[in-house]
């Protein structure tokens, strides 16, 4: 027996018309929150321990349900309901947080089998992504939900009217949380090509590849620190030969990935963005993924009382959906800061009702 392709098979090449129209107008969306932060278990098995994780300001704690700890995977369903919201904000409404989604839908726009076992995954993430219990301080829409909450509130699984026992419909509310991000427009476009990655790892690295690279050429990052960004739970050896296979399978969307071993470092770069024929002397330097010690400093001195941590995330988005090179990123953040240190205090979300922090 071969090895596994580390892509899946496209499996509806020729979806039906209305389908595919549908698909056509809407690109799939993923929050930066979750690109950024690992929310996700890497396991293909139940994973029953707590997840727990911290980089500077920012903490997550993740309680498994009975059924275990949200896989990435399970995020096939936060990214289908996402792009729909967006879809519809498009077109100049106000979508709900409450939906209902065709599971055959989702199975043909997700690259899933639609056979009976198909159905039961998406059984199985449901009652994943509404059971396990989610506590962070990453600030979604300018709110922070107190306490611990679900990334779905609820599924109500529906059943066909003419054969028993067939599933054909799911009634979804999305979080609080995760729907102030699409709400925000806190998201970025990805490639449907993401949906045939067969690894979680791949699925992962490929989305932190997204974030930061951005409308880059490039993006490094050190191996250690990309490793505690991705949440995987394998050995730092394990993972350094992961990027390794990564690097010579060339298979990840949008990206190639290259391991410098004299630094311990991995690049990150694009394969549709052509490299900048400035002089080196004129090109524009690009902002860092994280904000420099000193200009945190600086910002907050500016900023009043508003976190200047997630004016940096708001900026980095801003900057990037608009795709310019600043040449000056520092003073432009500064200015940013200036503007909203007259707002009003970030609030707080407590149980639907908004306060003052």
């Amino acid at each position: 027996m071969g090895k596994l392709s580390p892509l899946l098979p496209e499996r509806h090449p020729q979806q039906d018309f209305f389908i595919a129209d549908i698909f056509d107008s809407l690109p799939f969306k993923d929050d930066v929150a979750s690109m950024e932060y690992p929310l996700f278990t890497l396991s293909t098995k139940p994973d029953k321990r707590a997840l727990d994780y911290v980089h500077g300001p920012v903490s997550i704690q993740v309680q498994p349900s009975f059924w275990g700890l949200p896989t990435i995977f399970d995020k096939d369903i936060l990214l289908y309901c996402g792009s729909q919201v967006m879809e519809r904000m498009n077109r100049g409404e106000t979508p709900h947080r409450r939906m209902r989604i065709s599971l055959h839908d989702l199975l043909i726009a997700t690259n899933r089998d639609v056979s009976g076992h198909g159905y039961r995954l998406i059984k199985n993430s449901l009652n994943r992504l509404t059971g396990s219990l989610i506590k962070t301080n990453i600030k979604t829409g300018h709110y922070r939900q107190e306490g611990f909450f679900h990334l779905l509130d609820s599924a109500q699984l529906i059943e066909s009217e003419r054969f028993k026992g067939r599933l054909v419909a799911v009634e979804i509310t999305l979080s609080e949380w995760y729907y102030n991000s699409l709400i925000a427009r806190q998201v970025l476009t990805i490639d449907r090509d993401y949906f045939r990655l067969r690894k979680s790892i791949d699925r992962r690295l490929y989305e932190i590849a997204r974030k930061h690279c951005g409308h880059k050429k490039h993006w490094s990052i050190q191996l250690k620190t990309l490793w505690q960004k991705s949440g995987s739970r394998s050995a730092l050896k394990k993972f350094r030969l992961a990027v390794k296979q990564l690097e010579q399978q060339d298979h990840l969307p949008e990206y190639r990935v290259k391991y410098d071993s004299e630094g311990d470092k991995v690049k990150f770069i694009s394969r549709t963005i052509k490299a900048d024929k400035k002089p080196a002397q004129e090109q524009l330097v690009l902002p860092p993924a994280e904000i420099p010690p000193e200009l945190a400093e600086e910002g907050k001195a500016l900023c009043g009382r508003a976190d200047v941590y997630a004016l940096w995330d708001e900026w980095q988005l801003w900057n990037q959906s608009n795709g310019k090179r600043l040449q000056d990123w520092r003073r432009a953040f500064l200015g940013f800061c200036r503007k909203r240190g007259d707002e009003q205090v970030t609030p707080i979300m407590r149980n639907g009702v908004t306060e003052p922090a």
